[in-house]
């Protein structure tokens, strides 16, 4: 019965990630695309643009909503956050990188495959760093 009634909060949670994960990927994407193809920035300049932005609209929705985060634990927490998401920012932006320059692949389709796979990362290292 435990187990069940974990599983199930764990399903939820995961559920919820994935809304949030999916509104801030559109606001990521949305703004890198609209950078490169209208103002014509460089891409990676771009994506640490879009990404940044795109975290600060993830932080807020996480912390109200998916995470369970008491409210002592905000500077803490805070700070634990910008971090994870920094190495996240660097991850994204090496894997873009390699992905459009070693691997030849366009530009928005290294940034889907840079965003999928930071998504994981940010899931299991705020669950792991964030959520008590």
């Amino acid at each position: 019965m435990i187990k069940k009634i974990i599983n199930n909060n764990l399903i939820k949670q995961i559920i919820k990630f994935g809304i949030v994960g999916g509104l801030a990927f559109l606001i990521d994407y949305g703004i890198y695309t609209l950078l490169i193809s209208v103002f014509n920035v460089y891409y990676i300049t771009s994506s640490i643009i879009s990404f940044t932005l795109s975290v600060i609209f993830n932080y807020i929705l996480s912390i109200k909503w998916v995470f369970d985060v008491t409210k002592k634990q905000g500077v803490k927490e805070f700070a634990i956050f910008v971090i994870l998401s920094v190495i996240g920012l660097v991850l994204n932006s090496l894997i873009l990188y390699l992905s459009v320059e070693l691997g030849h692949i366009h530009k928005l389709i290294g940034k889907i495959i840079a965003t999928a796979i930071v998504m994981v990362y940010n899931f299991i290292t705020r669950k792991i760093f964030i959520e008590k």
